[in-house]
């Protein structure tokens, strides 16, 4: 019978879950998302329907976690960049390495096998998991037996070991510590480390992290509930949407006002952008940062629809309505030369302008990827999967998908012999 959560009383013991209040950020988290003490705490879902921890409650489990059982000094960070990459703190993660033909799991994506070594042969035995492995599904469970596995690679073969080091063999084993093969996964490490906001200096304030506020984008509502335009936008760009015909029309029925423009939200109260108001921004962005190159506005719809579902904080662990990370985000702007729109935080690719325009550029540079012209099919799949995940197979899942999509936006059309979409 398959694993799942709806509930945080329902993966925790009490007295996890008692320490979870007890913690400030995590209770004024919770209280503003209408939970209550003494009744069930919801996880938090994504689009999917996956539970996951918020960036608040990740560091809360990782502090409450040391303070029991750890006497080291332990890099917080550190755990929550591992659980960003490894699972967008995700409990119920499970992910095989064709590799090492093994499954991890959790929010630490730990090994069974490991878990049952650490309490076997290294004493770690706060928990039970040894025949029980469904254990590890358990946040609590989970990152206790990866900071155990983390001190352990700490001090391998008795030796004090570097940041780089412990983090590259959590990824590949101690044989690839120093191996290309996690190079990448070092990098990208570091990049979403250092995108969390520094906590020096704000230790009596019980403040929401600007990344926690990407887990649950109803915190971030204004008055009302509603988060607004206007929030997330220059004053230039809203110029341009007033000046927009349809975007005008459509403003103006809702009763929208200059100033204090609402995003639409579901029923979760999660903002969203209309297919009117996603192609005005498409639109807007190329004609006055990419007129030269022959990207349509209905590409870039038919994209964010995929990949955010048109939410403004995005989908999952993809970024804002185009999807665009913050480590590409700052390749594009630093060694590409994209520079209309700064980014120094993630939060920034949630201003809908910033994400469309750095998804714009990605598609730019897909289209000419390894200094040769690329097929519509090619750009698209490289976007939504990597330049180095396209299959060549005709009508391969993600293009059928992504002309599904395509139909929505009745403004590009095929000609004879080819999809002209690019």
């Amino acid at each position: 019978m398959a694993i799942s959560f709806k509930y945080w009383n329902e993966c925790v013991e009490p007295c996890d879950l008692e320490d979870m209040w007890n913690n400030n950020e995590v209770s004024t988290e919770w209280l503003n998302a209408g939970e209550a003490r003494g009744h069930k705490v919801h996880l938090s879902r994504d689009p999917d329907g996956q539970p996951y921890l918020t960036q608040v409650e990740m560091r809360a489990v990782a502090g409450i976690v040391i303070g029991r059982h750890f006497d080291s000094h332990i890099d917080l960070d550190m755990i929550c960049a591992i659980a960003e990459l490894g699972s967008d703190r995700q409990p119920l993660a499970a992910r095989y390495d064709k590799k090492m033909k093994e499954t991890t799991v959790g929010i630490m994506q730990v090994l069974p096998k490991n878990a049952d070594w650490l309490a076997g042969d290294l004493g770690y035995q706060a928990y039970e998991i040894q025949g029980n492995h469904n254990l590890l599904y358990r946040p609590f469970v989970n990152v206790y037996f990866g900071i155990a596995y983390l001190k352990w690679l700490s001090n391998y073969e008795s030796k004090g070991r570097s940041e780089e080091f412990v983090v590259r063999a959590y990824k590949g084993g101690v044989k690839r510590a120093t191996h290309k093969s996690t190079l990448p996964y070092w990098r990208r490490y570091l990049s979403v480390k250092e995108s969390f906001p520094s906590r020096k200096g704000n230790q009596d304030a019980p403040a929401v992290s600007k990344l926690s506020l990407l887990a649950r984008p109803e915190l971030q509502a204004a008055e009302g509930g509603f988060v607004y335009w206007d929030s997330k936008t220059s004053p230039e760009d809203m110029d341009d949407m007033w000046n927009h015909p349809n975007i005008v029309k459509e403003w103006i029925k809702s009763g929208e006002k200059r100033g204090k423009v609402r995003f639409s939200h579901n029923e979760e109260k999660r903002p969203y952008l209309s297919r009117q108001e996603l192609e005005a921004v498409a639109e807007i962005i190329l004609f006055k940062h990419f007129s030269t190159r022959n990207v349509k506005p209905a590409v870039l719809c038919a994209l964010a629809d995929i990949v955010s579902l048109r939410f403004v904080n995005g989908s999952g662990e993809r970024i804002g309505i185009m999807g665009i990370n913050y480590p590409t985000a700052t390749w594009l702007y630093k060694d590409l030369g994209y520079k209309a729109y700064k980014v120094d935080s993630a939060e920034d690719l949630t201003r809908p302008f910033v994400s469309m325009y750095f998804g714009a550029a990605y598609l730019a540079w897909l289209s000419e990827y390894e200094g040769r012209e690329r097929s519509p099919e090619f750009v698209v799949q490289a976007y939504l999967s990597g330049p180095k995940n396209v299959t060549y197979q005709e009508a391969g899942p993600l293009w059928l998908k992504f002309e599904e999509a395509l139909s929505n936006y009745g403004h590009t059309k095929k000609e004879q012999g080819s999809c002209s979409v690019l």
